[in-house]
C-alpha cells in the first residue's frame, strides 16, 4: 500500500503485468493487481457492428487524441448511474497526468460540438497499449473511441491491447480472456519488439507510433493538403475485422 505513485514504479509494474487500483475516489492508498484471467482485445478481432459502422461513417462525434487527457481522466473518475464507484483515486489520477506529460499515457476524446461526451485513456509501453478506463455520456461514444483506438494501434504498429478484465459489454466488442501465463507471453513479445529486434521487414519493423494515424502537417506550397481523419477512414481500416 502506498499514498503516492512514482511514474517509473508504475511503468515497471505494467511491464510485469501488474497495475494499480484503489478502493474509491477518495482513497489515499492503492493496491496492485495481477489478474489470473486477463482481458485483451485482439487488434484484428474488434467486433464493429453494422450500427457502429454507420455511426462512425456519419461522423456522429468529432474524435481527437491527447487533446483533453485531464478532462477524460476526470470524466472516467466521476460517478454515474451505471458506475457509482470508481477505482481512479487521487494518486492514480496524479501519476497518470505525470505519465501523460512524459509521453506514455494517451487519451481518445469524443466531442459533440464543444462538449466532451466520451472517450478513453491508457498507457502505451513498447508495442502494448494498456486500456485503463472508458466513459460514455452519449450513446456509442465509448464504442466510437475504442474503434478509433484500435485503428490507431493497428496503424501505429502495436500488437497488444490490454483491457485488464473481460466484461459482458467488452465481450460484445471482441475482448477475450487469457490465462496469466498466456498473457505474459504476449506482453513479453510486445515489450521486446523494436526496430532492431522485430522479425521481418515493413511497417512491423518500425518503432511503434501512437500518432502514426494522424495526417501529416500541411507543407507550405504543396498542391494538396491532407484534411482531418474521417469516420469513413476508420471504417475502412477496420474493414476486415468481424
Amino acid at each position: 500500500m502506498t499514498a503516492s505513485l512514482d511514474p517509473q514504479t508504475v511503468l515497471r509494474a505494467y511491464a510485469m503485468g501488474v497495475f494499480p487500483m484503489a478502493d474509491g475516489r477518495d482513497a489515499d492508498s492503492v493496491y496492485w493487481v495481477e489478474p489470473r484471467r486477463r482481458g485483451i482485445l485482439p487488434l484484428d478481432g474488434f467486433h464493429c457492428s453494422r450500427s457502429l459502422r454507420k455511426t462512425l461513417a456519419a461522423d456522429r462525434f468529432r474524435v481527437t487524441a491527447d487533446q483533453a487527457f485531464g478532462q477524460i481522466l476526470q470524466l472516467c473518475a466521476q460517478s454515474a448511474p451505471d458506475r457509482p464507484e470508481t477505482w481512479i483515486s487521487g494518486p492514480i489520477e496524479a501519476v497518470f497526468l505525470h505519465l501523460h506529460a512524459l509521453g506514455f499515457a494517451h487519451s481518445i476524446e469524443c466531442w459533440d460540438g464543444d462538449r466532451l461526451v466520451g472517450g478513453l485513456y491508457g498507457l502505451a509501453l513498447g508495442r502494448a497499449f494498456f486500456g485503463e478506463s472508458m466513459v460514455s455520456r452519449a450513446t456509442d461514444a465509448s464504442k466510437v473511441a475504442l474503434a478509433w483506438l484500435v485503428a490507431r494501434l493497428r496503424v501505429g504498429g502495436f500488437t497488444l491491447l490490454d483491457c485488464q478484465f473481460q466484461t459482458d459489454h467488452l465481450a460484445t466488442l471482441g475482448v477475450v480472456e487469457l490465462d496469466r501465463s498466456d498473457y505474459s507471453v504476449l506482453l513479453a513479445a510486445a515489450l521486446g519488439s523494436d526496430a532492431a529486434g522485430s522479425a521481418g521487414a515493413g511497417p512491423a519493423a518500425s518503432p511503434p507510433d501512437f500518432f502514426a494515424l494522424d495526417p501529416p502537417p500541411p507543407v507550405l506550397g504543396a498542391d494538396t493538403v491532407s484534411g482531418p481523419l474521417s469516420g469513413k477512414r476508420i471504417v475502412q481500416l477496420l474493414g476486415h475485422t468481424s
